[in-house]
């Protein structure tokens, strides 16, 4: 005799989306930590979101890193790869409160980009305010567009 089993689609949503992040490299996914009887999410570990724009000058990288402090976010350089990596520390539950829903995701993060050749590896510079971190990656005098002076006989 066989056991019925009751259908659950939104297991087999979480499997399918933990193959097709291992699939196409993403972060690994995590349970949130409800009760059975609760609501369940399934988020991707946390990675900052992060914008890459390039001018004459330089490349910028912006990454938004919100309630994270100075202290917990490192930047390094080494063998042509730009590394952002730090923490986000989860809030503390307090005598009196507690948390309905967290779906903001916390704890370690680390971002990898090659950097150009164009780039120059030594001069990286970094700033953070308002939450979001600015490195600057400044381009070699070799690769900046030059001006040309025409001139007329």
């Amino acid at each position: 005799m066989t056991a019925l089993t009751r259908w659950n689609p939104f297991k087999e949503m979480e499997e399918l989306q933990k193959r097709l992040a291992s699939v196409f490299d993403l972060a690994p996914f995590r349970r949130s930590s409800l009760t059975a009887s609760e609501e369940s999410l399934t988020l991707p570990e946390w990675a900052p979101a992060v914008d890459i724009l390039e001018d004459d000058k330089e490349y910028l990288i912006k990454v938004e890193l919100p309630e994270v402090q100075k202290d917990d976010v490192k930047v390094t350089v080494e063998d042509g790869t730009l590394t952002i990596s730090g923490e986000r520390k989860s809030e503390k539950v307090e005598k009196g409160r507690r948390f309905h829903r967290v779906e903001r995701s916390y704890g370690r993060f680390e971002r990898s980009f090659i950097i150009p050749s164009d780039a120059e590896e030594g001069k990286v510079e970094a700033e953070f305010k308002d939450g979001v971190l600015r490195v600057h990656l400044a381009k070699s005098e070799k690769a900046r567009p030059k001006q040309i002076e025409v001139k007329v006989n």
